[in-house]
């Protein structure tokens, strides 16, 4: 599923349009999406505040008022500077004789006020995706009066605060009401860049038209928009085909996972090898490792510092050990050697989890890549020995770079140069700010942007993490993972998926498919936690057993 700016949203109405439909019937499609998936979620017999504005978006939200009406449900529309004239929207609500109130007719929000302390749905139609301006004024004054009626509707009382000593044991209540329904989009987030104007009204659950939006993946839009529902209005998708931003569907990975044949064996599913772990890290190969299991590779191999093996051994025993040379339980460069007459058979490695920051870790990284010599021990004199070079390059299998593998990289300059092609890097915002030479504020703001830029600039692929992580190619492809859960803020968590992604690279998937199913796999157990346990106090371990059900999930059509 493409998601698109607004000019592109704009480009694709107009090409509908003049291909026989009509922007009216998309409207009418539009209001009645909005509509159905209200009702679906018990609307009816309930009370319906529908916000208009003067807009298309105001338009949809006229058709929502009618659509919900004719179902059952108690709909009254406030209405912000709309042209009536010439509105067949208009006329059909006025002919349902649904009640209609003006701003500028309703003296201190009055009216507006009552509506929205009685309302069980509120839904937000006054600005859609072409919003410029700041919001200011009386439509201030709408989303003011409506955000801070909706808060104080949610907070208890202050006596019935007082009665509940103790935590209630129970399942968690549903919703609170009112549930504030967006129309498309919040009205005031910009649908490009996810900024947001400080009146904007967060929603609850945003349906949004046609394509998801750029900006609705953006934060700090992206937090206001809450569950992102978005709605078929006709348009077919062909006219989307030539945008390159997409959004990881269940649909997608699902084309995209390894066949399980039941005549396979082990060498079926493919051999990875996971290049991690120092003393002060132990748990990050463990991570890794029983990722690239739990997601089906026939064989995982940790390659670790000797010092490591019985710590790991006795917790991990699905996997193979290659142990490697160290000095207090960090990587050294004679590592090389020992990893190179290994690797033969094996379909991809990972490298990198707790690696730690070691100069002869470091070292050990930039010799097993050829990478260039650093400046600090060029002016010292020393340069690095003449390594395999190119010929170690060409021993190994398609590669993962991760977390302090990453860092090291960043140590020298030209590493770009220096890449098998087609390498997946996995870096957080701080470790992309590092490989960029720039902020963490920075990588924030501009995420889609500098991960497809690097993608083709380093011919690698990109997985920038974060919330809504985002996987970029070196031949422009982009997708958008559409998960944002907090339970995956813990420490371990890009382990897993690093395993992830490889255990999907050694089972022969394209290094960017298996960086996109690797995400959404991660991702969704992730959402699989968070439901089970909450959103905090969920560990990366956590993660491991639900990797396995989401593969079972996504098998189920």
């Amino acid at each position: 599923m493409q998601i698109v700016t607004v000019k592109e949203m704009r480009r694709i109405e107009q090409v509908a349009n003049s291909q026989g439909l009509p922007y009216a019937t998309m409207m009418e499609a539009a209001g009645r999406a909005v509509g159905a998936w209200v009702e679906s979620e018990g609307a009816c017999g309930r009370q319906v505040l529908v916000l208009v504005g003067p807009g298309n978006n105001g338009g949809d939200g006229l058709v929502v008022a009618r659509y919900l009406h004719q179902a059952g449900a108690r709909v009254a529309v406030y209405c912000w500077k709309r042209d009536v004239a010439a509105d067949p929207n208009w006329d059909a609500v006025q002919d349902a004789s649904i009640p209609c109130i003006w701003r500028d007719q309703d003296e201190g929000c009055s009216e507006l006020q009552r509506l929205a302390s009685e309302a069980d749905w509120i839904l937000d139609a006054l600005l859609g995706t072409g919003v410029s301006k700041p919001i200011a004024g009386t439509l201030q004054d709408i989303l003011s009066t409506v955000a801070r009626i909706v808060a104080a509707r949610r907070t208890p009382a202050l006596s019935d605060a007082l009665l509940r000593v103790l935590p209630a044991l129970a399942e968690p209540q549903a919703t609170p009401r009112p549930r504030v329904v967006a129309v498309d989009v919040p009205s005031g987030l910009n649908s490009d860049t996810g900024d947001v104007d400080p009146a904007t009204l967060p929603a609850d659950v945003t349906v949004t038209l046609g394509f998801p939006k750029v900006g609705q993946f953006l934060f700090p839009g992206a937090a206001l928009v809450g569950e992102l529902i978005v709605a078929d209005i006709g348009i077919p998708a062909r006219l989307a085909s030539d945008v390159s931003l997409e959004l990881s569907t269940a649909d997608r990975i699902r084309a995209l996972l390894p066949k399980r044949p039941s005549d396979a064996h082990k060498g079926t599913f493919g051999k990875a090898m996971v290049v991690a772990g120092s003393t002060n890290y132990t748990g990050a190969p463990y991570l890794a490792a029983s990722a690239a299991l739990r997601v089906g590779a026939g064989l995982v191999t940790l390659a670790v510092p000797e010092l490591l093996h019985p710590i790991l051994a006795a917790r991990l025993s699905e996997a193979t050990y290659l142990l490697l040379p160290h000095q207090m339980g960090a990587l050294v460069p004679d590592a090389v050697k020992v990893l190179l007459e290994g690797l033969s058979g094996y379909d991809a490695l990972l490298l990198g989890p707790g690696f730690g920051r070691d100069e002869q870790t470091v070292e050990f990284v930039a010799r097993l890549l050829s990478l260039p010599s650093s400046e600090r021990r060029a002016r010292l004199g020393f340069v690095a020995p003449a390594t395999a070079g190119e010929e170690s390059r060409s021993q190994l299998p398609p590669l993962v770079i991760d977390a302090d593998g990453l860092n090291a990289l960043a140590d020298r300059k030209g590493w770009q140069r220096s890449l098998p092609r087609s390498t997946i890097l996995t870096p957080h915002p701080g470790e992309m700010a590092r490989l960029l030479g720039t902020t963490v504020a920075d990588v924030n703001t501009r995420r889609i942007e500098l991960a497809r830029r690097v993608a083709q600039e380093w011919q690698a692929v990109v997985v920038l993490k974060g919330a809504y992580t985002v996987i970029a190619s070196p031949q422009g492809q982009a997708c958008i993972n559409p998960f944002a859960t907090p339970a995956l803020a813990t420490a371990g968590s890009g382990d897993v998926l690093a395993g992830t992604v490889v255990g999907l690279l050694a089972q022969g998937l394209a290094p960017f498919d298996a960086a996109v199913a690797g995400a959404y796999l991660h991702g969704l157990a992730g959402q699989m936690v968070a439901a089970e346990l909450g959103p905090a106090g969920s560990v990366a371990g956590d993660l491991l057993g639900k990797l396995p059900l989401g593969l079972r999930r996504l098998a189920v059509r």
